[in-house]
């Protein structure tokens, strides 16, 4: 590589969900500053699926995006190419280096590969998975670490967690924070508040919100449980919203058949990425009481859009949160009791909301980019 001048990365977006969580919004948000032209330099080309090239080329106007096979939309297909033309397009488009987001990467490859490693919760909290998902991702962790020339995290604690379990080499590890999006979370007005109430069906009935994948990982079942021990005897119950995808807890189902029928708990599935900042800034709190995170997006974003969060301080969640967020731990009585406290004290909801919206403006996507372009120049000089 010419000294001063930016790698070209092959960056594989293939991986991203449909539903544009998780995964998405770190590819999202990373590539918003990498491929606008706007942000920090690199010379990036961007596969990704084919119902994804042509929204990625109207977002990507400083980007060469290309269409991975149609096949490529199933998984097992997906991995398959992942090792075979995978690294037959990064030498067909020239790339010095081939980024791969999500846990997987090639075997082989003529170019340096790098790979992001979100969380080593398949390790740590492996209770939590079923046995073919855990099973997968640690064996693709192992491999990575062993085969990557860079291994990109989002937290400290992910860092140090792979080095303790897995003897993982710290000098081949780089720290890149997520980031949020400052327009897409923000504090929100009036009129986006009450669209989501509107939306939602809840009227005048204040709420508690939860933003995530239903897995078993994120507690949400002893959330349940806590919000109804914390709100049950009051006079004008707050309401529980459990919003995002549908995941695999069935312990969920029977949290929520024990609730009173006097207690008002929505599930509502997915929301559209508009009406977030409505939903998270409109709650009285944002709570998320998760058994262990890689970064804990979910929070940032709750912070930012100017919600008081409740979580746990359990792995990376206190490195996105700091003194701007309460902590209760996974336990429902905990909970019930932490929360609580919260709904009854204004003065402090209020002091968190406006400390946890400061603290998330230290997190920008244009940072973690700028990490992302240090790991792939010295895979590239490596």
């Amino acid at each position: 590589m010419t000294s001063g001048r930016p790698p070209r990365v092959l960056f594989d977006a293939t991986s991203v969900p449909a539903d544009r969580g998780g995964v998405g919004r770190y590819v999202d948000g990373l590539l918003g500053v990498l491929g606008t032209g706007s942000g920090p330099s690199v010379d990036l080309v961007v596969v990704t699926q084919r119902t994804d090239a042509e929204r990625y080329t109207r977002l990507l106007p400083a980007a060469q995006v290309v269409a991975a096979p149609a096949a490529a939309a199933h998984r097992p297909a997906r991995l398959a190419w992942e090792q075979t033309g995978l690294p037959l397009l990064a030498q067909q488009v020239g790339a010095q280096v081939l980024h791969s987001p999500f846990y997987t990467c090639p075997l082989r490859s003529s170019a340096p590969v790098t790979v992001t490693v979100h969380d080593a919760t398949f390790f740590t909290e492996p209770e939590h998975y079923d046995k073919s998902r855990r099973t997968f991702f640690r064996s693709a962790i192992k491999t990575s670490l062993r085969r990557a020339a860079r291994v990109i995290v989002p937290s400290k604690a992910t860092r140090d967690e792979l080095i303790r379990l897995l003897d993982a080499d710290p000098t081949r590890i780089d720290v890149a924070y997520h980031g949020v999006d400052p327009v897409a979370f923000h504090a929100p007005s009036d009129d986006e508040k009450a669209r989501v109430r509107a939306r939602l069906g809840l009227g005048a009935t204040a709420y508690v919100a939860f933003l995530g994948a239903k897995e078993p990982r994120k507690n949400v079942p002893n959330l349940i449980r806590g919000w109804v021990l914390a709100v049950a005897e009051r006079d004008d119950p707050p309401a529980l919203v459990i919003a995002g995808g549908q995941g695999h807890d069935d312990e969920i189902d029977r949290a929520v058949a024990e609730v009173p029928a006097h207690l008002r708990l929505l599930r509502p599935g997915y929301l559209r990425y508009a009406d977030l900042p409505g939903y998270l800034g409109g709650a009285l709190v944002a709570a998320y009481p998760s058994y262990g995170e890689g970064f804990g997006l979910p929070i940032l974003e709750a912070m930012a859009c100017g919600a008081p969060v409740l979580t746990t301080p359990r792995l990376s969640l206190p490195e996105v949160g700091g003194d701007a967020v309460a902590y209760t731990s996974e336990d429902p009585q905990q909970i019930g009791h932490d929360l609580a406290a919260l709904l009854d004290d204004e003065p402090r909801r209020l002091a968190l909301a406006k400390a946890g919206a400061e603290r998330a403006r230290e997190f920008t996507w244009e940072s973690s980019a700028e990490v992302h372009i240090g790991a792939w120049t010295r895979a590239v000089a490596g």
